[in-house]
């Protein structure tokens, strides 16, 4: 038997109100990449005026680090519903799992060479095909685990780091820049054609978004496992009956955070610090994101004032190569030229204006159409089936 497509009527609209927020969140983190060789130096040293200072302070804080975990934990909260959904049906899990997740593997391969290095959608579909087996683990389990598999190596890296700066403190090389890779990605960026763009592009993804997808073992894959555990607790579905507890976790979660990811700040950036405030900073003031979100969705008037967010996060896959697509047209040689020209504050306001534009977009494609239009090509190459696209119609054509 065949998998089914999701209805509307299936939806947990709060979800898509977290993937909306989580995009946002991380287009805003992302913007830092987009503009600027951010990659090549060290942002607590380099930037000069007051005003970046201050911007990338608060960027750092409160935003990097600390939406990509939702949008992890997400992905595995959906895997895990599609996963009760086929018990339920009695229909085929893997088969269709694996299908699913090629394509969005695809799709992560053709945003990372043609359009952007800094692709997560590759690295989700490889942890992807990790979580089918991790799913079935029963939810008494899943949670522990995921803490396990999350704490242990990161705070084996942490411990080591520690100690070597303590050692020598000079050993991990705060406020180096490469100054020649910055001058080759500004000359590629900025200012190369599209041939020398791709060729750039290509290389910072074999360095990097490989590396970042073998390291997400032990940060992108727990993280799925712990949206996984939560959604087996139905605990967003049930989120009104939990408000009490989710109250007390979203405190001690907001302050433990918001005080790890302060940690460079507060004591001079060291290596040590910045891989406490990434490796656990990020994800627990992540859990107070979250939490803050889930209580305020229980009024009827926020819930009202967010639902044009929620519909972006609903097509969320279109949602975020578009903003991957608009970014590097403004920035990049063959747009409108404009990397390594801006400051990090207007970074930020075109992001949120990208974002604004697209809450509009996602609005008006959505009163008309089911799903936005990727979401359409990954349900239909899924599925192999033809689908209607057109609101109010459900039904496979063929």
């Amino acid at each position: 038997m065949k998998g089914t497509p999701t209805t509307l009527g299936n939806r947990v609209e709060v979800l898509d109100l977290l993937r909306g927020v989580a995009l946002l969140g991380i287009f805003v983190a992302n913007m830092l990449h987009f503009h600027s060789p951010y990659l090549y130096m060290d942002p607590y040293s380099w930037f000069s005026t007051p005003s970046d200072q201050a911007t990338f302070k608060n960027i750092d804080i409160f935003v990097e680090a600390s939406f990509y975990p939702i949008f992890a934990m997400l992905f595995g909260y959906g895997l895990n519903m599609q996963y009760e959904k086929a018990l339920a049906n009695g229909t085929a899990f893997a088969p269709f799992m694996v299908r699913r997740l090629t394509v969005l593997l695809g799709f992560g391969l053709i945003h990372a060479l043609v359009v952007w290095s800094g692709d997560v959608l590759f690295t989700y579909a490889v942890m992807g095909f990790v979580m089918i087996a991790f799913v079935r683990i029963p939810k008494k389990w899943l949670l522990p685990i995921a803490a396990i598999v999350y704490i242990v190596p990161n705070a084996f890296f942490y411990i080591v780091t520690y100690l070597l700066e303590k050692i020598s403190p000079n050993m991990m090389m705060e406020g180096y820049a490469d100054i020649h890779q910055i001058e080759l990605a500004i000359g590629a960026y900025g200012l190369g054609t599209y041939g020398e763009i791709f060729s750039f592009r290509l290389v910072e993804w074999l360095t990097f978004g490989l590396l970042s997808t073998a390291s997400g073992f032990i940060i992108i894959l727990p993280l799925m496992m712990i949206g996984a555990g939560l959604s087996k607790w139905q605990v967003f579905e049930r989120a009104s009956e939990l408000k009490g507890r989710i109250a007390v976790i979203t405190v001690i979660a907001l302050v433990a955070g918001i005080w790890m990811k302060a940690a460079p700040h507060i004591d001079g950036a060291n290596t040590a610090d910045m891989m406490l405030q990434t490796s656990f900073g990020g994800p627990i003031l992540a859990a107070g994101y979250v939490g803050l979100l889930l209580l305020l969705w229980q009024v009827p008037f926020i819930r009202t004032v967010f639902r044009p967010i929620s519909k972006a996060g609903r097509m969320s896959l279109t949602t975020y190569i578009m903003q991957s697509v608009i970014a590097t047209t403004i920035f990049y040689a063959y747009g409108f030229g404009m990397y390594g020209k801006v400051d990090l504050a207007t970074g930020i306001w075109i992001a949120i204006g990208v974002f604004a534009i697209q809450v509009i977009f996602a609005e008006l494609w959505l009163s008309k159409f089911r799903m936005g239009p990727l979401e359409w090509v990954w349900r239909k190459a899924t599925y192999g089936k033809s689908f209607s696209n057109k609101e109010g119609k459900s039904r496979p054509l063929s």
